[in-house]
């Protein structure tokens, strides 16, 4: 059985998951078909979990760096959790980049090299932004390129965090930061 619960954020209102132990999911306002991502209906019902992380994210949104002090179960590939495990290393107010994660997954699994595009795809299917911070993923190039929630809402989590924003780019085919 899987729950539900909303947050009202400064980027928007925001949908929590859970299966009444973890949190499973944190999807942003324009993430759609979230019961999809389900085998059962979603149940609207507060947790202890929730609690939990809705002080996380109030702190995070008020500028600090919270620790993550609750349970995490991102269902996903070997692949996918591998990376997962790796956006979570990425510390507060920092970035990297594709390349440097399929670097890192590569080592890991004692492969000469990782595919970036592979990567990509696995920070792209993160059910636990934010708290999984995919939004600290950057092009190779400085692009702010791949983000689910929005390369808007990326911008304003970077900035959040305090990140120089003049140091990034978006591509051709967006507007300026």
């Amino acid at each position: 059985m899987y729950y539900k619960t909303t947050y009202q954020s400064p980027i928007g209102r925001i949908t929590l998951t859970s299966d009444g132990e973890s949190i499973t999911g944190l999807w942003l306002p324009n993430h759609q078909d979230i019961e999809a991502h389900y085998d059962d209906k979603l149940i609207e019902q507060e947790q202890p979990v929730f609690e939990q992380a809705i002080c996380w994210l109030d702190s995070y949104f008020s500028g600090n760096k919270p620790e993550i002090d609750f349970p995490l179960k991102a269902r996903g590939t070997s692949f996918r959790e591998t990376v997962w495990k790796i956006l979570l290393e990425i510390p507060y107010g920092k970035t990297v980049t594709y390349s440097d994660i399929a670097r890192k997954v590569a080592l890991e699994r004692g492969k000469a090299k990782m595919s970036s595009q592979a990567v990509g795809g696995a920070v792209g299917s993160n059910p636990i932004s934010i708290i999984i911070p995919c939004h600290r993923v950057v092009g190779k190039d400085g692009s702010l390129t791949g983000y689910g929630g929005g390369i808007d809402t990326k911008i304003e989590l970077l900035k959040l965090e305090k990140l120089d924003m003049t140091q990034f780019y978006r591509p051709k085919n967006s507007t300026k930061p």
